[in-house]
């Protein structure tokens, strides 16, 4: 029986993968897609993009990996030149009509798309100010501290679980 995805995201997470990398690469066999590019490809989108604390990296992995999913080649390649060719207003609408909604879900399940809030960063203080998030680029270690202290393998499978559902509810159509 293949393993879930939401677990092997979690898993691929638990291992040290960022969290964008974390949830792209659980369904990265889907679009014939080595695990190893996968990872590449998702790579920067972890922290917030960069760790910067934007969009959060599980997020973007859902949307990335709904391109795979509504743009299909023959929507890019050209079969008269052999190169690639800008997709249809239609399936450029699909594709962002499907990202609005795997967003909205996402949203309402965990209150937030911006990774600095899913983290707690942005709480104002006693005085009425909000401090200023330090953007550093080293990770930090995965302790058993960073995983009490995190919601982000929270993240992870809430980003599998509904692109998950979501390529069940398609497949129903």
């Amino acid at each position: 029986m293949e393993q879930d995805r939401v677990e092997k995201a979690i898993g691929y997470f638990k291992q040290g993968y960022n969290c964008s990398q974390s949830v792209a690469m659980a369904f990265a066999d889907l679009y014939d897609i080595p695990v190893e590019l996968m990872a590449r490809i998702a790579a920067s989108y972890g922290g917030g993009i960069g760790r910067m604390r934007e969009t959060c990296g599980t997020a973007l992995a859902m949307f990335l990996l709904c391109g795979l999913e509504e743009v299909k080649r023959e929507d890019v390649a050209d079969a008269d030149t052999g190169g690639i060719k800008d997709y249809s207003p239609e399936t450029k609408k699909k594709n962002y009509e499907v990202v609005q909604r795997l967003a909205a879900e996402f949203r309402a399940e965990t209150g937030s798309l911006i990774c600095k809030e899913l983290l707690g960063l942005n709480k104002q203080r006693a005085d009425g100010t909000i401090p200023e998030i330090k953007i550093v680029a080293t990770p930090e270690a995965r302790t058993d501290e960073y995983y009490r202290k995190r919601p982000c393998i929270r993240m992870v499978e809430t980003a599998a679980r509904i692109y998950e559902r979501y390529l069940k509810e398609k497949e129903k159509e």
